[in-house]
């Protein structure tokens, strides 16, 4: 008998490509596969474990299928992803419901797994982390028109409030040779947009090379016939070099957007969280970019209320945040996280002052992102088309300021041929509203 498999993955992008490497492994291991776990026979659950608010979202995922399986539309749950990886026997003991639970060492071997879920054997199976699939084929999830490219796994970092290190192991990087193997492929099926993920691009390298060499393999992607936009995530500050700036600068296809996530700009809160530098030294550091790459779109994330974070600290924060005037900028509550280092602090910071404090940094934000939107007006941007609201009646799309999920989006009009998905079209850009984008498509 034949059995279908859905998929749920939650988190990160990083996340998302285990999930699309194992739903390749089943369709080979001959699967039908499902794009709604609600309608398989095997739901698995790829979840997030990262923050509370994450936890909190895959214990509701794997709820909602239990509901299902007590129905009987689901014949079995896989819970595997972060949070298994983390939790493990916790995830049984809690959640009966449960057929399987499997560390990210043991993805490989999801077909068996289910195998053995479905004759009403309980599973568990937690290998080494080093044994998660870096590459291999994938089932894409994302549109055509662009795909994540998964360079190293793991991290070496160590922050004081990052619970990844035990989750995923030590930082481990692909080859090149097999990295641009793997991007000619996602090229050759229609993706025209490659976005480099791991824990920390800027290392990449070291570890196997013994030098950072993500400058190296940006220009071996570059080589790729049909890839039109390389966009790099995840860069800490540690990291960037002269190279890599040059590199980003002089090569056309990598857009002009680097994700930085800072966390805080205070010297004796970054030294906390066993990070490096200082407000002087990060502004001097993204002068320097913005310098070296001209219009450089720049992204960070940052966290309010980590122990100890006095009303100092926060006015710092939102200071540097004001001066610096990210073009993109996400902020987080601090996350209690067990097991980290932080969680053991003293000082530890009210719900509801972290909260207050984060929404008057995203309140600054919103105004900042909406300045620099109207600073668009007039112009003309190289959009990539994605779809059509059907209530605003116009399509919409992304230019390089905007990376997908994360970021905003750019709304057109079209007076005559309507444009494909997956399309670069030309938006002259006409008002800026609520920090997203209006125009009309231009010849």
């Amino acid at each position: 008998m034949s059995y279908s498999v859905g998929l749920v993955s939650l988190g990160c992008a990083k996340n998302q490509v285990d999930a699309e490497i194992m739903m390749a492994s089943l369709q080979k291991a001959g699967y039908e596969l499902k794009d709604d776990a609600a309608l398989a026979d095997v739901a698995i659950v790829n979840t997030c474990g990262f923050i509370e608010a994450a936890k909190k979202e895959s214990i509701e995922e794997i709820l909602e299928l239990a509901k299902l399986k007590g129905e009987g539309t689901i014949k079995a749950i896989v819970v595997t992803g972060c949070l298994a990886e983390r939790y493990r026997e916790e995830i049984l003991k809690e959640l009966p419901e449960v057929d399987a639970v499997i560390g990210i060492g043991a993805d490989s071997d999801i077909a068996a797994v289910i195998d053995k879920a479905l004759t009403g054997v309980k599973a568990e199976s937690f290998p080494e982390k080093t044994l998660l699939p870096l590459s291999g084929d994938r089932r894409l999830s994302t549109p055509s028109y662009f795909a994540y490219l998964k360079i190293a796994e793991g991290c070496d970092n160590r922050c004081a409030y990052c619970a990844i290190p035990f989750i995923r192991g030590r930082y481990r990087s692909r080859t090149i040779e097999n990295i641009v193997e793997e991007a000619e492929t996602l090229v050759k099926n229609g993706a025209k947009e490659l976005i480099l993920i791991a824990q920390d691009t800027t290392r990449y390298g070291w570890d196997i090379y013994g030098k950072l060499m993500l400058p190296q393999l940006l220009k071996e992607l570059c080589k790729i016939s049909g890839v039109e936009w390389i966009r790099i995530l995840y860069c800490y500050p540690d990291y960037i070099t002269d190279e890599l700036l040059q590199t980003i600068a002089a090569e056309d296809k990598i857009v002009k957007y680097m994700d930085l996530p800072l966390q805080h700009c205070s010297e004796r809160l970054l030294k906390a969280m066993r990070r490096t530098g200082s407000r002087a030294e990060l502004t001097a550091l993204i002068q320097k970019m913005r310098a070296m790459i001209p219009g450089l779109i720049l992204r960070t994330t940052l966290i309010t209320g980590f122990p100890g974070e006095t009303d100092e600290d926060f006015t710092e924060l939102a200071e540097f945040v004001r001066e610096n005037r990210f073009e993109r900028l996400g902020c987080f509550p601090y996350s209690q996280e067990e097991g980290t280092a932080a969680a053991e602090m003293p000082d530890q910071i009210d719900d509801e002052l972290k909260q207050h404090r984060m929404d008057i940094i995203m309140e600054d934000q919103m105004n900042i992102m909406q300045e620099w939107g109207e600073k668009q007006i007039g112009k003309t941007l190289r959009v990539l088309v994605e779809g059509f609201d059907r209530y605003a009646e116009c399509y919409f799309g992304r230019s390089y300021a905007d990376s997908p999920d994360i970021d905003g989006k750019i709304f057109f009009t079209v007076q005559e041929k309507k444009p494909k998905y997956g399309d670069f079209i030309n938006i002259k850009i006409s008002d800026c509203i609520d920090c997203d984008l209006t125009g009309e498509i231009v010849e």
